[in-house]
């Protein structure tokens, strides 16, 4: 593949609220878009966790290996996006965050990621749903187009 694969969509409605105190994030996220018929749309949070599951992804092995921290973290910047995987809403996001000594852990986000506080952004995609399916080159679950 030389260019961007690609599908165009119309903008439809744009979503702002208060995540829930104690729940994970992705679950948060997926939930929602569960209840209200979501099926692409893109994201953005911002607040504070009580702990947190990161993960990096090993090209080489492809696996994810990942970590937990159980620590207040400030969320400096989460950004995601929603496609059906499994005939379900699935969340894929990455997130940096801090602690209060400015110090700046991020990567791939996994649950569980407990929220302590949180505002969200969801805006709706309108347009064929992107799909994820295996892909034999990387051993992702990627965008099937």
């Amino acid at each position: 593949m030389k260019n961007i694969s690609y599908s165009e969509f119309q903008t439809g409605r744009f979503f702002l609220g208060k995540l829930p105190f104690g729940r994970d994030l992705i679950a948060s996220v997926e939930d929602f878009c569960k209840e209200t018929s979501i099926q692409t749309a893109v994201f953005s949070a911002l607040g504070s966790v009580s702990s947190v599951t990161l993960g990096c992804y090993d090209q080489k092995q492809q696996v994810y290996v990942t970590f937990n921290e159980e620590s207040s973290l400030e969320i400096t910047a989460c950004i995601g996006n929603v496609s059906i995987k499994g005939g379900s809403p699935f969340v894929h996001a990455h997130i940096v965050l801090s602690d209060e000594k400015g110090k700046i852990i991020g990567g791939h986000l996994f649950s569980e990621t407990i929220i302590f506080a949180g505002e969200i952004s969801i805006h709706e995609l309108k347009g064929k749903p992107f799909e994820r399916a295996y892909d034999n080159k990387t051993g992702l679950m990627l965008w099937n187009l």
